[in-house]
């Protein structure tokens, strides 16, 4: 099997309509400086989890300020989400989520890597309730 750590493309929320959905039909929270917004799928996606980040063009005006944080989060991500992957594809769930940096400064990766195991394990989390209260 590939590394547990890779986050390659078959990882990444691309599809224009899955993002839509997540982000009018989905359900959020925040884990400050941390947005996360998420939607169970029900049809079959090539990945039980498929991620995106993103980052407010409106706080940082410099693309290279945009693009270090996206990077910072994705690092973050594919460092800590074992746990939560592991927990999807024992339940079978599918599901989509988006990461949204909400701080107007920029961060350092021991904040962001700190913000995304408390984002990951909140998230792990409503998606067990989801998946008990369905039942």
């Amino acid at each position: 099997m590939k590394s547990d750590f890779s986050y390659g493309a078959i990882e990444k929320l691309k599809s224009r309509k899955l993002l839509e959905q997540v982000f009018t039909k989905g359900r959020s929270f925040s884990v400050f400086p941390l947005k996360v917004f998420y939607i169970l799928v029900d049809e079959p996606l090539n990945f039980p989890l498929k991620t995106g980040v993103g980052v407010s063009s409106r706080n940082f005006k410099k693309a290279t300020d945009r693009n270090r944080i996206k990077r910072l989060l994705r690092e973050a991500y594919r460092l800590n989400k074992k746990e939560l992957l592991q927990k999807i594809t024992d339940e079978k769930k599918q599901v989509a989520v988006f990461f949204l940096y909400i701080d107007k400064t920029l961060p350092s990766l021991a904040i962001v890597q700190q913000k995304m195991m408390v984002a990951l394990d909140k998230l792990a989390n409503q998606v067990s309730e989801k998946n008990t209260s369905n039942t």
